[in-house]
């Protein structure tokens, strides 16, 4: 990757939708030179998709909270498949620490978060939750 492919990572991180002859012109290259890298970056995983990003309005309302999880040896694979089952488990990373898991959870009110984080308590190899509310979103570069 040189100097080029970053600036059209970076181009495409401020707005995947962009048209191809849109980038072309900011980078100061062909449509079709463009066109070829992007191809590359996608075929090597550079790029691994283009996701649909929610604005605020659609989010609104969602409480949300990040979630450390201390398990019990052995037990990551079983608690990440009950996890997956979970409509409000937003995103689920392994993590180094004190923490084995670190959960964003998303839920419509407090009452439906409880609720999750009830559930949580009761997953087989959980052994303890550190619950973290979010208040409000300062930088969010990651979506």
């Amino acid at each position: 990757m040189d100097d080029t492919d970053r600036k059209l990572l970076a181009l495409l991180g401020e707005n995947a939708r962009r048209p191809v002859a849109d980038l072309a012109r900011d980078l100061g290259l062909a449509r079709s030179t463009v066109q070829a890298r992007l191809e590359r970056l996608e075929r090597t995983g550079t790029i691994s998709g283009y996701a649909l990003r929610l604005g605020e309005d659609a989010t609104l309302g969602q409480i949300r909270a990040t979630v450390l999880l201390a398990l019990e040896p052995r037990a990551t694979g079983a608690v990440i498949a009950r996890l997956a089952r979970m409509p409000e488990v937003a995103a689920a990373h392994t993590a180094s620490g004190r923490a084995d898991l670190v959960l964003t959870l998303a839920a419509p009110t407090t009452a439906a978060l409880d609720a999750a984080l009830d559930r949580l308590g009761t997953i087989d190899g959980v052994k303890s939750t550190e619950t973290l509310i979010h208040l409000s979103t300062k930088i969010d570069r990651l979506g």
